[in-house]
């Protein structure tokens, strides 16, 4: 989430990071060995978990770097997950790219371990065929003529369009669907920013449940899962009353029109942030402080599902008798 794999061209910089490190040799941190590194920057700075260390280089004892990417090597990316593969990928293939100064494009044998986007053939070389998903939800209901609005802010907007479709960018129907992008903080760590967007991404939802012209709005609040990473408690909290104030204001909006909502989450993260002990004991550092824990969780996301008052009576404000969700 600092070096390398950024998602959804949020911030270039991030792949800038890793493209100086892994390809250019050149890091503000040099260190004989990797193991080296990651315990040197622990120590310097407990904050620095795997999500958030700095980029640094393996370097001899003359201080050159040991495996920067040059002419004629093999990479292979192994991400199966194509949302944080996407921009590194074309950073290796494209030569015309021009994001950010590469100073050099290396001649290189490259590979994923999925193609990460079938429609721009994105790597053009990969181990494992990517696997075709048919019958999405969006596909059936614009082929059912459902009227579709998807938002969230830059960070999660592929979760409601790119892997919601089964891996497709666009539209089904594009006279059907309409995709809203809120752009992300760039350059921030969300732990400073906690609120990230949730409030102008359920503003957008209101707008578009109220509006009357749309049979199904979908959103995506990140700030439990993006904050939560960070392994910052306090910050975490604060994302967290965001996102239950972005989630009543959206179903404010739905109990006018008469609609059905459902909440749930993927995973859990933000309801546990402590590493623990098989006994379920908080796990303490040297000096007596507890450690973060910045993974999901493996508890099961709960989910909500109800029916307004005005809906369960059969009547949508503004629209045909019945019900549909929102």
């Amino acid at each position: 989430m600092y070096v390398t794999m950024d998602r959804y061209e949020n911030d270039w910089q991030v792949v800038k990071r890793g493209w100086d490190a892994q390809v250019l040799g050149e890091a503000p941190h040099k260190f004989p060995s990797a193991l080296e590194a990651v315990k040197k920057l622990r120590d310097d700075d407990p904050k620095a978990n795997d999500q958030y260390l700095p980029p640094f280089v393996v370097v001899d004892e003359s201080g050159k770097p040991v495996g920067p990417i040059v002419d004629g090597d093999a990479v292979v990316t192994f991400n199966f997950r194509a949302d944080r593969m996407v921009m590194l990928a074309k950073a290796l293939e494209y030569e015309d790219l021009d994001k950010f100064d590469r100073v050099r494009f290396p001649r290189i044998r490259y590979a994923g371990m999925l193609q990460y986007d079938g429609e721009l053939k994105l790597p053009s070389h990969y181990l494992v065929a990517p696997p075709e998903i048919e019958r999405t939800s969006g596909e059936y209901l614009a082929h059912n003529g459902v009227r579709t609005y998807a938002c969230s802010e830059t960070v999660k907007f592929g979760h409601v369009t790119f892997f919601w479709n089964g891996n497709r960018s666009g539209y089904f129907n594009p006279n059907l669907e309409r995709y809203e992008e809120i752009p992300s903080d760039t350059g921030i760590p969300f732990n400073v920013q906690p609120r990230m967007k949730a409030v102008e991404v359920a503003e957008k939802a209101r707008d578009a449940i109220l509006s009357g012209k749309f049979d199904q709005v979908r959103v995506n609040i990140p700030n439990a899962d993006m904050v939560g990473h960070t392994g910052d408690l306090e910050a975490t909290i604060a994302g967290c009353k965001a996102a239950d104030e972005a989630v009543k204001i959206i179903l404010d909006a739905i109990e006018q029109v008469g609609g059905i909502f459902v909440v749930t989450a993927d995973h859990g993260n933000a309801e546990d942030m402590v590493k623990r002990d098989k006994s379920g004991k908080p796990i303490r550092d040297k000096d007596g402080n507890v450690q973060p824990l910045t993974s999901h969780t493996l508890n099961p996301g709960p989910h909500r599902h109800r029916r307004s008052r005005a809906c369960a009576r059969g009547y949508i404000p503004g629209g045909p008798s019945g019900c549909r969700a929102r």
